[in-house]
């Protein structure tokens, strides 16, 4: 049987309570480019890259603002807010703690860019990480498979001895077509049961064992 050997966490929505920071974030940018926000447009764009919510934003809000200058209006904003301070989701910290001290390794892997993390690691702890992957380490994001490749990668692993946990389909789907196990943990939109994936409604109801279990 072949055992997990690693645990790799998505960061928004599911290690940190953040959807709704960028929800604030995208209504605001989407109004200084005159349009309007709503909750319909946010649920298109969970899971997805800084690239893919800045061109979505100028497609319904038909600006001629150039992405890279609304990629820095928003990166500004989000650090602003997250410097105020960021909450973990409900059963993060302890699954952490106990994956560190089931001798299990960890890694980091998210769309956003690095600046972005490296915030929120200030809060949750860089160190309790053994590698980090951010938007700016891969050239396709998720539901593409490079990002959790690039991670199963640096940790010289199989894919199969590593389980994912993720809170939108664009990551479920990242994380299966890598190879990984799948921990589900739905946040803003559904994730439906399938095999080698463990739905849950929230990190409280994962454990070391669970995790293991993945694998048999």
């Amino acid at each position: 049987m072949v055992g997990v050997e690693a645990v790799l966490f998505d960061m928004d929505g599911l290690l940190v309570d953040t959807e709704q920071v960028w929800y604030e974030v995208e209504t605001e940018v989407a109004e200084r480019l005159g349009g309007t926000w709503g909750r319909e447009h946010q649920r298109r764009l969970v899971g997805g890259s800084l690239d893919s919510t800045v061109a979505y934003i100028l497609r319904v809000t038909g600006s001629d603002v150039a992405p890279d200058v609304v990629a820095g209006w928003m990166l500004d904003s989000m650090k602003s807010r997250l410097a105020e301070g960021v909450e973990l989701m409900p059963g993060a910290d302890e699954l952490l703690t106990a994956v560190r001290a089931a001798g299990l390794r960890t890694g980091l892997v998210t769309s956003s860019a690095a600046v972005i993390a490296d915030a929120v690691l200030g809060v949750v702890g860089r160190e309790r990480f053994d590698i980090v992957v951010t938007g700016d380490d891969v050239t396709r994001y998720k539901p593409d498979p490079e990002p959790y490749r690039h991670a199963t990668g640096l940790l010289g692993l199989d894919p199969g001895r590593c389980v994912v946990l993720e809170d939108s389909p664009n990551g479920v789907a990242a994380a299966t077509a890598a190879g990984c196990l799948v921990v589900a943990v739905p946040s803003v939109l559904p994730i439906p049961e399938a095999p080698g994936r463990l739905v849950v409604g929230s990190l409280r109801e994962v454990t070391v064992d669970r995790l293991r279990g993945l694998a048999a």
